[in-house]
């Protein structure tokens, strides 16, 4: 085994149950991602799309050696959501960054407006009804029970809100977190994913600070051109 490979299958125990360094170490990535969200900075992007390459892998176990010996279809592929989204993010907030001084946020926030809201409510609902007949159709590489596919769809449909939110600069985008971390952390802990799951219950904590924060700052903050002003 060469050296990148036994890198890249370190393990740990904890209590007994083996667990992966990357998944830590992409999990390190999404936290370092998330304070920069919350300090509107655009590093937030790239650091957040190291970790969701990382965690891809983990997820992925069908084609990726992990000790659960599970594949978690919905998030491996929200993982690849994420980058997607997160390289339009990562352009659009630059495009912005050069409106602004060089240490200050690089965006406004303010809430949806009640059409934008409706827009990604119904799209919630009506993906995770998609998403959980097309994840049970692929089915599982263990047998997961009728609501997994549920929680999965869930997960899956919520964060690809929460990070089309942030990438716009809306407040909503925090509540959509909340609500992904509620179904996510159950879950995670169930199929015995514990570094993320850990990296969830720290990460709603995170996420409620933050949504002070960015609701104190789209109060307080003269909108000097938004991000919903610049074109898409």
């Amino acid at each position: 085994m060469s050296l990148i490979e036994r890198v890249f299958d370190a393990q740990l125990s904890i209590f007994g149950q083996p667990i992966l360094w990357r998944e830590i170490v992409g999990d390190g990535f999404g936290f370092g991602s998330a304070i920069g969200g919350l300090r509107r900075r655009v590093w937030a992007w790239p650091v957040g799309i190291i970790g969701n390459v990382l965690l891809f892998t983990v997820f992925f176990g069908v084609a990726f050696v992990t000790p659960q010996h599970q594949t978690l279809y919905g998030q491996a592929g929200r993982q690849v959501f994420f980058i997607i989204t997160s390289v339009y993010g990562w352009w659009r907030w630059n495009r912005l960054r050069n409106q602004r001084a060089t240490d200050a946020p690089v965006i406004t926030p303010r809430w949806a407006t009640m059409t934008e809201r409706l827009q990604y409510l119904v799209f919630w609902v009506g993906g995770v009804a998609v998403a959980q007949w097309l994840f049970a159709q692929i089915g599982a590489t263990w047998p997961a029970p009728r609501w997994y596919y549920w929680c999965d769809a869930w997960i899956f449909i919520g964060s690809m809100v929460a990070t089309y939110a942030m990438a716009r600069g809306w407040n909503d985008f925090w509540l959509a977190w909340i609500g992904v971390d509620l179904v996510g952390v159950p879950l995670l802990v169930y199929t015995h994913f514990y570094p993320t799951a850990v990296l969830f219950v720290i990460y709603s904590g995170l996420v409620i600070y933050g949504f002070t924060v960015w609701l104190k700052a789209s109060r307080m903050e003269s909108p000097n051109r938004e991000l919903s002003e610049v074109p898409a």
